[in-house]
């Protein structure tokens, strides 16, 4: 009897020590692929004693995964770039409300909703060749659909996030007929069919293969800090435009994340959601990765973000941008815009 009671004491005090210590991980599913993260993790890790076990991947690959795991997926935050991907893992069932003081404290209304938030913005900005055009003749989105722009316009696919978002915004902002006309015009505009990613943009236009095109800022800052001279002496041919700044505003894009609805680790879940909303963890994504703080007042150190200089952004909810997404679609599917 003694010995089945003994056995019985350890087992609870073996159960007493198991669960605390399930709460000192974290699984991260990321679909951010940048080595300045690291810094972020380790010092989470560091600052809370949770360690962070990180998979890896492309943003579809990772929400089938977490939709295929289903009740028994050991993801408990997924974090990727574009609010067009976050309202996508959102709609899927993803994502639980998070309840945070800090975070509604932290983080803009505009910038984040029940179950999702954004941590840090780049700005999706025109791009000319300065050979080839003047600002003045691309000082809008609206601009782009312009008839003197035949033949000198370049993109990436339509089907990309990151032009599903900007006119998941034009929608919003002008209404859907307008937008309609507006990337037929943009489609007419073409000076090649729609392919690459922001950095073969730039470098087209560059080239003068296009006289514009539309380009997040971290790829133009990056560039702009590059170690090879050839990239800084490219980025001199090319002129930067922050658009709407009479009207709407400069279409922003995010990184952001939210917990998974399955998490077995809700409580470090959401203190790592707030650990990305620190000052400290503000920084590295501005310094780090030339993205600007999603958090007020926080001071960084880029001289490459602080050479584009300040600019009007659109104050646009992200909730907003999440509703138009189908729309935005159907847009440039009915515009040819492939």
């Amino acid at each position: 009897m003694k010995i089945r009671l003994s056995l019985i004491a350890f087992a609870l005090a073996a159960a007493s020590f198991a669960a605390p210590a399930q709460d000192k991980v974290l699984n991260l599913y990321s679909a951010r692929h940048y080595q300045t993260d690291e810094a972020l993790y380790a010092n989470f890790t560091q600052q809370t004693g949770i360690r962070i076990n990180r998979i890896e991947g492309k943003e579809e690959e990772l929400m089938e995964r977490i939709r295929n795991e289903g009740a028994n997926s050991p993801a408990d935050v997924f974090i990727t770039v574009d609010a067009a991907r976050l309202a996508k893992a959102d709609e899927l069932g993803l994502f639980a409300p998070v309840k945070s003081k800090v975070l509604e404290t932290r983080i803009p209304a505009h910038l984040r909703t029940a179950t999702w938030f954004a941590f840090s913005t780049r700005a999706r900005v025109i791009i000319y060749n300065r050979s080839a055009l003047r600002a003045e003749q691309v000082q809008t989105y609206e601009s782009l659909a312009d008839p003197q722009l035949k033949g000198k316009l370049c993109s990436r696919s339509g089907a990309h996030p990151y032009n599903l978002s900007l006119v998941s915004s034009l929608i919003a902002h002008d209404g859907e007929a307008q937008t309609e006309a507006w990337a037929r015009g943009v489609v007419a505009n073409f000076a090649r069919a729609p392919k690459g990613g922001d950095t073969d943009q730039i470098k087209a236009v560059a080239a003068g293969e296009c006289g514009v095109a539309v380009s997040n800022t971290y790829y133009l800052a990056r560039l702009v800090r590059s170690d090879k001279i050839d990239d800084r002496r490219m980025m001199e041919r090319v002129g930067i435009v922050w658009p709407n700044q009479a009207t709407t505003g400069t279409h922003i894009n995010i990184s952001g994340g939210g917990m998974v609805k399955t998490s077995k680790n809700q409580e470090a879940a959401v203190r790592f959601l707030e650990y990305l909303a620190s000052d400290e963890a503000q920084r590295y994504f501005a310094d780090g990765n030339n993205e600007w703080p999603v958090v007020d007042g926080v001071v960084t150190n880029n001289p490459a973000l602080t050479a584009l200089g300040k600019f009007k952004a659109d104050p646009l909810p992200i909730g907003m941008l999440a509703k138009n997404m189908v729309a935005a679609q159907m847009v440039l599917d009915r515009a040819g815009f492939r």
